[in-house]
């Protein structure tokens, strides 16, 4: 069963996304919060598997509660999903970097909603190519104030580096494991040994890494 709790200052849109949720015999909502302190307060009661966030809350915004959750051990294995009015906004690429899973457009169909709690609930990437592609376009390429510039890059081997690089251009671990001729297993292996030197929570940290830290660069560019 995968446990989500909902964060947004505005009930319309948390009934419509419960509506959603209720119907699915595979996800439960477990609470509701209507700004950023109460939500914080109820994922450590909670420990959702998905906390779907609002990114423009009163009393703690979704970066600040993305935050806290991800400097939590305690809450290490809940994943934050940002949802936003505006698509790829200034706050969405911060909140990736505070700690989210991934960030979700509150226009988004309902079949492409549920399966997106769904990746993130089996800590797979959430951020679809197209999106990473977005996303590094506006911001990657200017990158905010306190970017990496590649320290962490010498703890990977190479296979590590490789799957890393693999994970920023969105490919699955059976993606990977076909890029680099090994099992999924394999690839699996790599990607987690990454997260862990890495010290990130989930895969779109991994791609933040990638691009900030120059492994990978913008085609094009």
């Amino acid at each position: 069963m995968i446990r989500v709790l909902l964060v947004d200052d505005q009930p319309l849109i948390r009934s419509g996304f419960r509506a959603l949720l209720d119907i699915e015999n595979d996800i439960e909502v477990v609470a509701e919060a209507a700004d950023g302190r109460e939500g914080l307060a109820l994922a450590a009661k909670h420990l959702p598997d998905i906390a779907l966030i609002d990114i423009r809350m009163p009393l703690l915004d979704g970066i600040e509660v993305t935050r806290r959750i991800a400097a939590d051990p305690a809450m290490s294995g809940v994943h934050v999903v940002i949802l936003t009015n505006y698509g790829l906004d200034e706050y969405v690429f911060h909140a990736l970097r505070a700690g989210a899973a991934g960030f979700l457009v509150k226009d988004i169909q309902p079949e492409d909603f549920l399966h997106a709690i769904r990746v993130a609930a089996r800590g797979d990437a959430l951020l679809a190519p197209s999106i990473t592609r977005r996303l590094i376009d506006r911001y990657v390429t200017t990158p905010p104030p306190g970017a990496l510039t590649g320290r962490g890059l010498e703890d990977l081997t190479n296979r590590e580096r490789e799957a890393v690089a693999l994970v920023a251009r969105g490919l699955t671990n059976n993606e990977i494991a076909e890029a680099m001729v090994i099992s999924p297993a394999t690839a699996k292996t790599h990607v987690n040994r990454a997260m862990t030197k890495l010290r990130a929570r989930d895969r779109a940290q991994l791609v933040v890494f990638a691009y900030e830290s120059g492994l990978v660069t913008p085609r094009g560019s």
